[in-house]
This record gives C-alpha cells, sequence and structure tokens, in this order.
C-alpha cells in the first residue's frame, strides 16, 4: 500500500513519467528514514503536548507545566516514556506524506491558471482537499491509536504493551471504529492545517520567486517559509488539535459529540484551555513542516535530475 501511495504521488506531482516502472527501492528507503528521523526528533513535543491537552482542570490536573509533565514522565517510564506512541506515528508517515503531497499537486494542476501559476486562494483551497484526504485515509486512525497509547500510560494499569497489541485490543474492545474516533474533529483540524500552510507557503513562494518562476530557492530559504507556515497552523488551529485529542483519547465517551466535546471544554476549563499544549507544539509542528518541505523539494530536484521530467 505504502508503494502504491508514493507512486501515486511521484506520478501525480509529474515528478515520474507515467510510463516509468523503475523505481529504486533506495529512494523509498531514503524517504522512510528522513521520516522516522524528523519524528524521532520532534516526538517527545507531540508527547507532551497530547498529555497536556488530556489533562483537565476538573481532576485536578495532574501536570503543573511542560517542565513538570517531562520531569514526572521520565521518573516514572524513563526516557522512553516520552516515545510512547511513537510506533503509530512512524508507520502512518509515509503513507500520511504521498496523500498529503498526491493530493495536493493532483488540485494544483487542476487550479493553475493558463501561465501554470497557482495564486494563494487557490493554493488554500488545494491545501483544504490535501487535509481532508489525509486526514480520512490516514491521520485519522493513526492519531487516534497514538492518543489512546499516550492516555493509556497515564493509567494506573497500563493495557498496552506495544503497538500491535494494543491495536488489536482496540479493535476487538471497539471494532475498526475505534480506531475512526473524532473523525469530524481530525478532518477540520487537517483541512485546515493543511489549507493554512499549503497557504502560506504558496505566499512566500510566490513573493520570493516574483516574476522568475525558475528563481533557486535553497534548502535554507524553503525551511524557513516552512517553519512559518506551520506556526501559522498552530496559531490557527490547536483549539480543534485540542478537541481532536479529547474526542480521541480514552475518556472520550463523555461527549456526544465534537460540538459538545468544545461546549464541555469551554464550560468546565475556560476558553485558555482550547490552546493547551501550544508551546510543545508550535516546536515540533514548526520543526516538522520546513523538515518535510526541505526533503520534498530536494527529492523532487534529485527525480527531475533523474528522469529528465524538469
Amino acid at each position: 500500500m505504502t508503494r502504491g501511495l508514493i507512486l501515486l504521488t511521484l506520478k501525480s506531482t509529474g515528478i515520474l513519467p507515467l510510463t516509468s516502472h523503475n523505481i529504486s527501492t533506495s529512494l523509498f528507503c531514503a524517504g522512510g528514514i528522513a521520516g522516522g528521523i524528523e519524528i524521532c526528533i520532534t516526538f517527545p513535543t507531540e508527547y507532551v503536548k497530547t498529555q497536556l491537552q488530556l489533562d483537565e482542570r476538573a481532576n485536578p490536573p495532574r501536570y503543573r507545566s511542560i517542565g513538570h509533565c517531562v520531569r514526572l514522565t521520565i521518573q516514572e517510564h524513563g526516557v522512553k516514556g516520552l516515545y510512547r506512541g511513537l510506533s503509530s506515528l512512524l508507520y502512518g508517515s509515509i503513507p500520511k506524506s504521498a496523500v498529503r503531497f498526491g493530493m495536493f499537486e493532483f488540485l494544483s494542476n487542476i487550479a493553475k491558471d493558463s501561465n501554470g501559476k497557482l495564486d494563494n486562494k487557490r493554493s488554500l483551497l488545494c491545501g483544504l482537499g490535501a487535509g481532508v484526504a489525509e486526514a480520512v485515509l490516514v491521520v485519522c486512525p493513526m492519531e487516534t491509536i497514538k492518543v489512546k497509547f499516550i492516555h493509556d500510560q497515564s493509567s494506573s494499569n497500563p493495557k498496552y504493551k506495544g503497538f500491535f497489541q494494543g491495536v488489536r485490543e482496540i479493535v476487538r474492545e471497539q471494532g475498526l471504529r475505534g480506531t475512526y474516533q473524532g473523525l469530524t474533529a481530525t478532518v477540520l483540524k487537517q483541512g485546515s492545517n493543511q489549507a493554512i500552510r499549503f497557504f502560506v507557503m504558496t505566499s512566500l513562494r510566490n513573493w520570493y520567486l516574483g516574476d522568475n518562476p525558475h528563481k533557486k530557492m535553497n534548502p535554507f530559504i524553503t525551511a524557513t517559509f516552512g517553519a512559518t507556515a506551520g506556526a501559522a497552523s498552530v496559531f490557527g488551529n490547536t483549539p480543534l488539535d485540542v478537541i481532536k485529542t479529547r474526542m480521541q483519547g480514552l475518556e472520550a465517551h463523555k461527549y456526544k459529540n465534537t460540538l459538545d466535546c468544545a461546549y464541555q471544554i469551554l464550560k468546565k476549563e475556560g476558553l485558555l484551555a482550547f490552546y493547551k499544549g501550544t508551546v510543545p507544539r508550535l516546536g515540533r509542528v514548526c520543526l516538522d513542516v520546513a523538515i518535510v518541505f526541505v526533503i520534498y523539494e530536494e527529492v523532487v530536484n534529485v527525480l527531475n535530475k533523474v528522469w529528465k521530467t524538469a
């Protein structure tokens, strides 16, 4: 499935000719390793963000701050505790990127004007479509499993011993729909995520290139624009991320639906609760988006040289 999604992505972007059947295995390995490295570097911030979002004021809260959450986790579970739930993101990173960029390029090729340029408004809609596609196909089950694993670690008697055992247990108890909790919130989050990121990235790229579409963008510039796009998405949709996290946690049964979850958070914890985990999320997302865009641009450049499609 992963190989097929990558092939689809490469074909839809125009990087790989539709008639080509010879993709080097080393290319897939490089992409997987790059994605794995990015996630391993940034995952502790994702872990802390998720724990802070799951920590309800009414309980009372278990964690007093980001530092306290990190210290308590290491005391109880060691450094490896900060990587609880990593496997679910690791397994889904390649197909997620394939769907995201493949769908964006597919939609942007349709939306480009007669001069082959994608304007800022159309990039917003293309990003929205890419985000919805990745949410439904990959992100929702991946995120649900990750959140359940992280939430389970906080319980007095954790029942998930590993990725595959944990997934089997979730499916056995809740069926396949147990991996699709918070789908509405995830679609809203991912849709707005990619809409904001691709809009900002396209706007900055168009500004930088000006009237010269062949102007070179070095990796530092790409990384800076990517980090800016990531930061914009964090400040723009963290409330949706908090709601999604609550809807996917082990206590999701408390909420009737996405709207009820938002109402209960506002009523019991106040407006600021919608921005729990913003700082660790900001650190992870800025680094994540910067790395992903740089890797994507560099892979495109390499493939254009190898298959002479540029």
